[in-house]
């Protein structure tokens, strides 16, 4: 009897020891989801220097935190300055998981009309401005069927800036425009505007721009003057008009396919840190102005601020434009109007 009672008691100890040994090794598997299998790599592609904030923040914060934070379960690699393309094959390479992050500017408009609508000329007022209708409902708004249309999920907003129109003669009033050889994105409603404003518009990659400066193919281009500066436009370019004819923004995307096969919580962590590597760039780009703008001028570009006057101008002839789009979309004079009430 004190024998079987002896093997009994054995038993229930190894069930019981068995039974907490799988109760910890389940908690502390739920506890490491996020290192859970082998490590996966994302690659992360955009059209920007490697000094330039939008490359400072992913560096600095996106793959920091995505790396720490997953415990290795996620590596990230950048590649900056079209190294993986220019911005139409490193948006299909997301757009068909062979590159599995990008920061594209709004080139999927052609397809997605509501995705241009924060380049509009003369929009928005500041950066609190963009920040506040990016970052809300009508940001969220905005990207509404990008990951249905394209496949693609929207992370976070990013800014490229404030445009301005750089070239190699001063720009003071609407006759400077005239028969200028400007460079736009290939994007109709960049080339509308440069054609209405009186310039001769040479659409062209952004990868191409420095030569066609340098060649004097083209007069000008429009960008921010951060742009300017990283990419060394700036030793082929004597004026800037500070127009800030339009803000443009990018936009963090990831492969859909490549999301949904991440844990829920490395998913969380991606969608964290690219919300705080964005916000960081913002603060960057904005920060960065006057710093840029001092060492542009240290490099002999001269700055012309337009006057009240000369910007009414500007933004008369892009009145044009404006009615086609309310023509074409039954949604866009809305639209704008609440833009301009959220200043």
């Amino acid at each position: 009897m004190k024998k079987l009672f002896s093997v009994a008691t054995g038993v229930i100890l190894s069930a019981s020891l068995l039974l907490t040994a799988c109760g910890g090794t389940t908690e502390k598997s739920s506890s490491k989801e996020a290192s859970a299998g082998p490590s996966k790599t994302i690659k992360v592609a955009n059209y920007f220097a490697e000094d330039h904030p939008q490359n400072v923040a992913l560096r600095e914060k996106f793959k920091k935190i995505v790396e720490e934070e997953s415990k290795g379960s996620l590596k990230v690699q950048i590649f900056p300055n079209s190294t993986l393309g220019a911005e139409k094959e490193f948006y299909d390479g997301v757009r068909n998981g062979t590159i599995e992050m990008g920061i594209p500017g709004l080139i999927m408009q052609a397809d997605i009309p509501k995705m241009g609508v924060p380049e509009w000329p003369f929009l928005f007022k500041d950066y609190e401005h963009v920040k506040k209708v990016l970052n809300g409902e009508i940001g969220k708004e905005l990207t509404a069927d990008l990951e249905k249309q394209h496949g693609v999920k929207p992370l976070a907003w990013s800014a490229n800036g404030f445009r301005m129109f750089s070239s190699n003669k001063p720009i003071k009033s609407m006759d400077d425009f005239d028969g200028l050889r400007l460079r736009m994105p290939n994007i109709p409603n960049y080339i509308a505007l440069g054609k209405l404003l009186g310039t001769n518009v040479s659409p062209l990659p952004i990868s191409e721009v420095f030569t066609a400066l340098e060649q004097k193919v083209v007069d000008g281009q429009d960008n921010p003057i951060a742009t300017l500066r990283a990419s060394g436009w700036y030793e082929v370019q004597s004026d800037i008009l500070e127009s800030k004819h339009m803000f443009s923004p990018n936009i963090y995307i990831i492969n859909s396919k490549f999301y949904n096969s991440l844990t829920k919580e490395q998913q969380k962590i991606i969608e964290d840190a690219a919300k705080e590597s964005a916000d960081y760039e913002f603060e960057l780009m904005e920060k960065s102005y006057e710093d840029d703008k001092k060492f542009l001028e240290k490099n002999n570009v001269k700055f012309t601020t337009p006057s009240a006057e000369f910007v009414k101008e500007m933004e008369k002839a892009a009145e044009p434009l404006y009615k086609e789009i309310y023509k074409e979309n039954d949604w866009a004079e809305d639209l704008v109007k609440r833009i301009k009430d959220e200043q």
